[in-house]
């Protein structure tokens, strides 16, 4: 992944950010939406576009476009900054290989203390019957 390639790939957009800020919020843009076409990306190949697709399945629109809003700072340029790096850790987390599982065998020892333990037990209820007479 190629993330110079991938943020010249991002549009942006200035919004005016809703909820309380007094007179400053109806002058101020500072809410900031990143906009991100998945189908139209060349810095990623297939392989990478269809994990991400997956991964990020609840997270895109139906189009492919993944979409995040940022309004935590009253700076415009700090909410660009934030989404900006929210947006490559969220693809990133999604590139990531998982790692192969490989199989283990359940070791001797073990397998014998299951066994002592489970003729022990099988002992102890043996002895509490009635003895036969």
């Amino acid at each position: 992944m190629e993330t110079e390639k991938i943020i010249v790939e991002l549009s942006f957009k200035a919004v005016r950010s809703s909820g309380a800020g007094g007179q400053n919020v109806n002058k101020v843009s500072s809410k900031v939406v990143l906009t991100f076409d998945l189908n139209a990306s060349q810095a990623l190949n297939e392989e990478e576009k269809s994990r991400i697709k997956i991964k990020l399945a609840s997270k895109l629109t139906s189009e492919n476009l993944l979409i995040l809003n940022c309004d935590e700072d009253r700076s415009q340029l700090k909410n660009k900054t934030i989404v900006t790096k929210r947006f490559l850790e969220m693809i990133e987390k999604a590139l990531k290989v998982p790692k192969k599982r490989k199989a283990t065998k359940v070791p001797k020892a073990v397998v014998e203390k299951r066994l002592k333990d489970k003729s022990t037990l099988s002992e102890i209820k043996e002895n509490r019957k009635k003895p036969k007479l």
